[in-house]
């Protein structure tokens, strides 16, 4: 590593090259050689020609971007390396499929095949580490190739203990002294703080931020609707809008982990409709803010107790199983409510039999138009058209486009034909503190018992998220913070409820799109012929988080009445968009899908090798009824059944505990690891 260090360091170093072969590559490169004066023409001539005559022999791209064309002779006096970065990845033809971007170029006298050894798994371990292959694509300077080689050998360190998944067992240490475990969370992020925000100012966090704007205040006008037809008017948009923009804001700025991001769930908005025709059967309904507040209050200190007593190192016993069934169901619950959307839109056209179903059928052509454009835009990464920067642009912006571009249709249609828009209020109504004593004192106390209920409801759904968002799969290296962000969201639940705002928590669809959108992604060949895309650097950062909760509140405070020319077709579109990608990558939805796969086409995944297939396809029979279940409680009409959503999670816990019982250990190892092996392959998209 020195050796390729000091080389850099030399100026043996040729960035963003613009030649589009291995040969002008290779000629390129002698030439470069020869203006340094590294070596002379003679010498130039017999290197360029062994390189290419090695390259026609067997190709030297290894993977992981990179290639590695050598040649040794007696003409060569001193061995050189040279590294080269080229302006546009060219395909030569790597056994990953990975386009080629980064070169070095070996040369020298023969008999050094033990320095030439060295050097190759040096290079080959450099270029397995995502972070360097990261730094080194976005270097302006030879001085910046150097500080990344400088980081990748701290990072690679022997002295340094290896580095621990976030969700792995390891992370929730059990311990019994109060405020350990956010002691270790606050050592473990502060550190990073002021990178976390330095790190918001690129063009791929202005991307998240125009899309995860329309993705957030959708669902808070849509949830806030919901609450404020349900509670009378007493919860509402307005409510649910500002609740939103200050508890994002607050959270991204004091959290641990500012990935996730809060918003209504709908365990909570059945919780609080459930709690408001409660007071109304005890002769409480004028007072609900009021009891809504006790129950909040108590709720708020639960959950900052369950904090400092580090309640979520209880985590370690959820497991991928509880992780991939928790994750589908929140998807499944946003592709449910935008094709139950369409479809109530079309049941009240043909409610009518003289009516016209114009504005159905527009309706359904702005959802699927939304949801086509953005899911093939995102993919546009991966199109053989365009300049790069193009592609990566409209992969970026691909959900904002498609926003765009379809309620620009809705508006140019807008005369001949009558959609639904977003319902607003008018005007802006700062809420109030509201009134705790005016309640019997009873009250007060007997509020801590559905606030149990609901602490455990946001126990689970914030801790779960956070798992989820802090997978080894999204490349998180700044570490989890599980206890201080249940800290942070128990203090902003207590002042939710003083202003007689929703209770917000970590959404999971939100929080993995917004993840999703922060992430660089590379693509690699499958087995099967197909490719994938693994992300290999995260963004982590608050600012986008902050910035996205800002132009809610700015929306709210000055814009609150333009949002009713956004039509809710196009939202719809936004929620199915959301739903689906938060499904690739689930692993139980993959084996889902080998049930009705020829088995001639499994893809070589490490689950299929190593465990036998009737075993694998009972597990993912065991998620699936499990999911089943919950999805039948999320949307059973009696809502005293639907309020016991959080309990019916818990159990999945000692559910996972039982299997062992059926399953061979070796089995639910391979199954139900917290993160694949290197060598698994995804056969989705």
């Amino acid at each position: 590593m020195e050796a390729l260090r000091k080389s850099i360091a030399d100026g043996n170093c040729l960035l963003n090259l613009n030649e589009r072969s291995m040969e002008e590559i290779i000629r390129a490169a002698g030439a470069f050689l020869v203006q340094t004066g590294r070596i002379n023409e003679e010498q130039c001539d017999a290197a360029v020609q062994g390189l290419l005559e090695r390259e026609r022999v067997s190709p030297t791209a290894i993977g992981h971007g990179c290639a590695i064309p050598h040649f040794y002779s007696e003409a060569i006096n001193e061995p050189l390396m040279l590294f080269i970065r080229l302006k546009h990845p060219v395909n030569l033809g790597a056994p990953d499929g990975v386009a080629t971007r980064f070169l070095f170029v070996l040369v020298g006298p023969e008999g050094i095949a033990a320095r030439h050894l060295d050097a190759l798994a040096t290079i080959a371990r450099l270029m397995a580490d995502d972070e360097f292959h990261y730094e080194a694509t976005r270097a302006r300077t030879q001085q910046a190739i150097v500080d990344a080689l400088d980081r990748h050998a701290y990072r690679s360190r022997p002295s340094l203990p290896p580095p621990k998944a976030p969700t792995s067992a390891e992370e929730f240490t059990p311990t019994a002294k109060p405020f350990e475990g956010l002691r270790q969370d606050l050592a473990r992020r502060l550190p990073h703080y002021i990178d976390d925000f330095r790190q918001g100012f690129q063009k791929k966090c202005i991307a998240s931020i125009l899309f995860m704007f329309f993705a957030c205040l959708a669902p808070a006008v849509t949830f806030g609707g919901l609450m404020g037809a349900a509670t009378g008017g007493q919860i509402g948009p307005v409510e649910m809008l500002i609740g939103s923009a200050v508890c994002g804001m607050l959270y991204a700025v004091f959290a641990g982990q500012p990935l996730i991001i809060l918003g209504g769930i709908g365990p909570l908005y059945i919780f609080t409709i459930i709690l408001y025709r409660l007071c109304g059967q005890l002769e409480l309904g004028d007072q609900f803010l009021s009891v809504y507040a006790w129950v909040g209050l108590w709720t708020g200190l639960f959950t900052v107790v369950l904090a400092v007593t580090n309640a979520s190192n209880l985590m370690r016993f959820f497991t991928r199983f509880t992780d991939e069934i928790f994750s589908a169901l929140m998807s499944l619950i946003f592709i449910y409510e935008a094709v139950k959307a369409v479809v109530v839109t079309f049941q009240k056209s043909f409610a009518d039999p003289d009516a016209a179903h114009d504005s159905a059928f527009l309706t359904l052509l702005l959802t699927l138009g939304t949801f086509y454009i953005a899911m093939g835009l995102s993919r546009f990464r991966r199109s053989h058209y365009l300049l790069p920067q193009m592609r990566e642009f409209l992969a970026d912006f691909g959900p904002t486009i498609a926003l765009t571009s379809m309620a620009l249709i809705a508006w140019i249609l807008s005369e001949e034909v009558s959609l639904s828009t977003l319902k607003v209020a008018e005007g802006l109504q700062w809420p109030t503190m509201i009134d705790l004593g005016d309640v019997p004192s009873w009250v007060r106390w007997a509020a801590a018992g559905p606030a149990l209920l609901a602490t455990l409801l946001i126990y689970l759904s914030q801790n779960i998220t956070a798992r989820l968002v802090n997978s080894p799969e999204n490349k998180i290296t700044k570490g989890a913070a599980y206890h201080l962000d249940l800290l942070v969201v128990g203090l902003l639940v207590a002042g939710c409820s003083l202003f007689g705002f929703p209770w917000l928590v970590a959404a999971t669809v939100r929080s993995l799109a917004h993840v999703r959108a922060l992430a660089d992604t590379e693509e690699t060949a499958l087995p099967s012929g197909g490719t994938k895309e693994r992300i290999i650097h995260m963004t982590e950062n608050r600012l986008t988080g902050f910035v996205i909760h800002l132009l809610i509140l700015i929306t709210a405070l000055f814009f609150l009445r333009h949002l009713s020319l956004v039509p809710m077709a196009a939202l719809y579109g936004i929620f199915l968009y959301m739903g689906v990608v938060s499904l690739v990558g689930n692993q139980f939805m993959e084996r889902l899908s080998l049930w009705v796969m020829d088995s001639a086409m499994y893809p070589a995944t490490h689950y299929i090798r190593r465990v036998p297939i009737r075993t694998t396809h009972l597990y993912t029979l065991l998620q699936f009824i499990c999911l089943a279940v919950l999805c039948v409680v999320n949307v059973i009409p009696s809502e005293l059944i639907r309020i016991l959503f959080p309990i019916f999670i818990a159990l999945l816990v000692p559910i996972r505990s039982f299997s062992a019982k059926f399953f061979r250990e070796e089995d639910l190892a391979v199954l139900d690891a917290e993160e694949a092996p290197v060598e698994e392959e995804s056969h989705w998209f």
